[in-house]
């Protein structure tokens, strides 16, 4: 171990603790620090402090005991030569379209073969934020493993922090569609439902009245529906837009309304003729817009689902009902991008 001995400040008075330690050379990260702070590894004026929401003032004396690691056992992530779908790339951040089957950084059952291994190969390690931590490079917000589309990456850690806290004021406009099972009636909807671990199963979240439930808030948007067949009773074509961005959300908000996302192998209705031959959820991220925290630019990105998501649409084709009004909208805008032009067989959706 060595120590790093710093006197606050003045202008870091009133700073949290974990956020004062993780600008400290040696420790380098947030998540780093308070994984020190919960160790009793961080002592304020000679006494130890195991809260990271601890108040460090202007001329305290904060002890860090960091470990000493061998530059031969670095435990820095390794790259990975995966392909990515880069739709938009500067000095600063990076928006690309995520493939269905990549998990977003390690997690346990997938220590590797990430996004994050991917953006290490791709912009190198010291060239990504490392907020999240240094097993999450990169990494500003999540998709599911088999939910495909856009998402945002961060090249250091000032971008990070920047978009994270757009996300968090909810200034990154995030659209997603779906296909849901039944025939939603409303146009537009919100659905308003603290979400939490499932207490029967741990791989689960659900809605939860318990005091740890976060909240959690979909709104949604019709855009097409289809009637029912003889052995389902129809389904809807939905633009969802997420206010807060909790583990599984779109999937646990749908299956609570009674309108299970199609294909969804955990939340969902495992026939397989309802989910229309499919083996994952048909959940896309189809639009992203935010301002450049950086530069100021204004971006927007679409992106058109990818083609097993439109078979399954296309083998409904003959029971569409209708489309209503956003529905219109959202296949003007996908005729005008560029993911349109190269995946001209989205137009089958209406």
């Amino acid at each position: 171990m060595k120590a790093i001995r710093l006197c606050v400040p003045s202008d870091a008075d009133g700073t949290r603790l974990d956020a004062f330690v993780g600008s400290l050379d040696g420790v380098a990260s947030r998540s780093k620090a308070v994984s020190l702070i919960e160790a009793g590894s961080v002592q304020v004026n000679d006494d130890v402090e195991r809260s990271k929401k601890a108040l460090v003032r202007g001329g305290d004396d904060v002890q860090v005991l960091v470990p000493v690691r061998d530059e031969a056992d670095d435990e820095r992530l390794s790259g990975e030569r995966i392909p990515l779908d880069i739709r938009f790339e500067d000095e600063h951040l990076i928006v690309l379209s995520k493939q269905r089957g990549l998990v977003c950084h390690p997690s346990p059952g997938h220590p590797d073969h990430t996004l994050a291994n991917a953006l290490v190969f791709h912009c190198g390690h010291d060239h990504l934020g490392h907020l999240q931590g240094d097993d999450r490079p990169g990494i500003v917000h999540r998709l599911d493993m088999d939910t495909t589309g856009l998402m945002l990456a961060a090249k250091d850690d000032e971008t990070q922090a920047r978009l994270q806290d757009m996300i968090r004021l909810r200034t990154v406009d995030r659209r997603y569609v779906t296909l849901v099972q039944g025939y939603v009636a409303p146009d537009n909807g919100l659905i308003d439902a603290p979400i939490a671990r499932s207490t029967r199963d741990r791989l689960k979240m659900a809605v939860s009245e318990d005091p740890g439930a976060r909240q959690s808030i979909t709104t949604f948007n019709v855009l097409a529906r289809y009637e029912s067949g003889q052995r389902d009773e129809g389904y809807s074509l939905l633009e969802c837009h997420l206010y807060t961005g909790r583990t599984h959300q779109i999937r646990v908000h749908m299956a609570y309304i009674n309108h299970p996302v199609v294909g969804d192998q955990l939340y969902g209705r495992g026939d397989e003729r309802r989910n229309l031959g499919l083996d994952r959820q048909f959940l896309h991220s189809w639009s992203l817009a935010l301002t450049h925290p950086i530069t100021g630019e204004e971006l927007r990105f679409v992106d058109s689902p990818t083609y097993e998501l439109q078979d399954a649409l296309e083998s409904i084709e003959d029971r569409l009902i209708g489309r209503t009004a956003r529905g219109e909208d959202v296949l003007r805008q996908l005729e005008q991008s560029d993911s349109m032009k190269e995946n001209p067989s989205w137009n089958a959706w209406l």
